[in-house]
């Protein structure tokens, strides 16, 4: 793996270099974009408003816009001389339990290495501790031209740092939260359905969207038409529906 970001892990007086390498990598499907009314595929092209031309990607740089619309440019000179800490040190500000953190905060997680030899030992030292305290580390980090927020945590004997979203980036869910009250018997039948579904093994789950993808154009190529998947019909009686839900789950159990 090639190392996006290096620097400096510090945590009290202890410093150790460390590089960061990206944890996960999304297998996306994209589409092409195309003009709708006859197929043809749609091109964006970079076009300065200065000189009134098209430019290659190598003339295309970077600048900050000024409120009056004004551009400054910014180099990668300029960007190494940026006066902000986080750019190459990840700093623990201190330490919390895993709990407290809310997933809904999670952004993108990284692998942390040890950057040389000498950095081996603290490393492994930082890994042991945080596994036994069972908490995780808070620090401030800049990646990717963003200063984050991230969590510093153990995972099969290597560090993981996973950035988070700030508090002002969290979208308030209005009055998304139901107001219709639920009875005890209700409830009941759910903790019982809930614990007589089998249990998910997520490293087995497959993504399918891409086969689904691929039948639909074979489908649209040959004129042939697709069976649509049934949809789940809403519950009109909730009771029924956990009752029947619960005698389903138990006879598939049962084999």
């Amino acid at each position: 793996m090639r190392a996006l970001w290096s620097g400096v892990l510090q945590f009290g007086l202890v410093v150790l270099p460390v590089k960061l390498f990206s944890a996960t990598e999304e297998h996306r499907v994209r589409l092409r974009e195309v003009h709708a009314a006859d197929g043809g595929r749609v091109q964006h092209r970079r076009f300065c408003e200065a000189e009134d031309r098209e430019i290659p990607y190598e003339e295309v740089g970077r600048g900050w816009e000024l409120p009056d619309g004004r551009l400054v440019p910014l180099g990668d000179q300029d960007l190494a001389r940026l006066p902000l800490a986080s750019r190459h040190v990840v700093s623990v500000l201190g330490f919390v339990p895993w709990q407290d953190i809310d997933p809904i905060s999670f952004s993108r997680p990284y692998y942390v290495g040890p950057d040389g030899p000498p950095a081996e030992r603290p490393y492994a030292l930082l890994v042991e501790a945080l596994a036994r305290s069972g908490q995780v580390g808070v620090c401030k980090v800049a990646v990717r031209s963003r200063e984050r927020i991230a969590l510093l945590r153990p995972r099969h004997g290597i560090l993981i740092l996973h950035t988070l979203l700030w508090q002002d980036e969290l979208r308030d869910p209005g009055d998304l939260a139901p107001s219709a009250p639920v009875t005890d018997r209700e409830l009941e039948l759910a903790e019982v359905l809930m614990r007589e579904l089998p249990g998910v093994g997520v490293g087995q789950l497959r993504d399918e969207y891409r086969q689904a993808l691929e039948e639909l154009v074979a489908a649209k190529l040959s004129g042939d038409e697709l069976a649509a998947p049934p949809e789940p019909v809403p519950a009109v009686d909730l009771m029924a529906a956990l009752q029947e839900s619960v005698r389903a789950a138990r006879a598939h159990q049962g084999g």
